[in-house]
């Protein structure tokens, strides 16, 4: 009887563990943790429209963001609600411009959400009946990776409620919008987030790719590339080409997260270290970042 007990609470044990291990993430020491992202929904907006009083004039709008936001939810995702930070940032006089693109940027920022999901309803009305088209695209919030797209839509119903038919476009396409946008968030955790580092010359500069810079007696594109190698997430990355006067790797894998910190890392932190780097052998260096493209110009 006594090893019957046994038997049956090991066969237990082993039938928990591979429950666990069916919906976990597996990272690179073996540890096996689920990870979902912090996601915030928030509408697309046309060219002239202001995000921060949009919702405030189409209801629908409003309907299909909580509705996407309720899918989230319902599946255990962290969310971030759009209208609470967006009504904190106004009464806070936190907005640096009215450009609207910067406007998104600050609130995507300070949300802390890593992965921003834009929302755009459509209404159409006709004779046969009227119907919602929903369009769902999925970003990484830190470069501007797309991640996922779907599109629902309602059917035609002879029914003036465009709330309950953007309910509906949402239902038919939300469990496909977010099983995509888990599978590109697990391989982010797994294999770190792309960006493109694109490093040219500025005209009047000495130097190239073939300039032997600093003590190691090696060409520039060499140290670039060794450097890289050195910090790029689990040293994945890939050269596009390279010439005597421009190198681009287009695929640069950073941690999703800062180690240190724990907060998002972002291709500007990524860029600021390879800054650091062209400074501490000697050269002079401008950057910018554009989405998930990082520009290094060497003086």
């Amino acid at each position: 009887m006594k090893k019957r007990f046994i038997l049956l609470c090991l066969l237990m044990t082993v039938f928990k563990m591979n429950s666990i291990a069916q919906n976990s993430s597996t990272f690179s020491n073996g540890a096996v943790q689920t990870v979902q992202p912090k996601v915030m929904v928030i509408p697309f907006t046309k060219e002239g429209e202001d995000i921060r009083t949009i919702l405030e004039a189409d209801v629908n709008r409003r309907i299909a963001i909580t509705k996407v936001k309720e899918a989230f939810d319902s599946r255990g995702f962290t969310t971030v609600d759009f209208v609470a930070k967006l009504k904190a940032a106004k009464d806070n006089n936190v907005f640096t411009s009215d450009n609207q693109s910067d406007i998104k940027t600050q609130i995507i920022q300070m949300s802390g959400a890593d992965i921003y999901i834009l929302t755009e309803v459509s209404t159409q009305e006709s004779s046969t009946g009227n119907s919602v088209n929903l369009v769902l695209t999925g970003y990484e919030a830190s470069t501007g990776n797309s991640l996922a797209n779907k599109v629902g839509f309602s059917g035609k119903f002879y029914t003036s409620d465009f709330g309950q038919l953007s309910a509906k476009a949402v239902s038919t396409c939300a469990d496909d919008f977010m099983n995509t946008l888990q599978t590109k968030f697990t391989d982010i955790v797994n294999n770190g987030k792309s960006v493109i580092v694109d490093i040219s010359f500025d005209p009047a500069s000495q130097y190239k790719m073939s300039s032997e810079i600093g003590s190691s007696g090696l060409p520039l594109s060499d140290q670039l590339e060794e450097w890289m190698s050195k910090n790029c997430y689990k040293n994945n990355y890939h050269i596009q080409g390279t010439t005597d006067l421009k190198m681009i790797f287009d695929d640069v894998r950073i941690p999703l997260k800062d180690q240190a910190t724990h907060q998002n890392y972002s291709s500007n932190k990524f860029a600021l270290e390879i800054f650091k780097y062209l400074k501490s052998i000697g050269l002079n260096v401008k950057k910018d970042i554009k989405s998930n493209t990082i520009y290094i110009v060497i003086l």
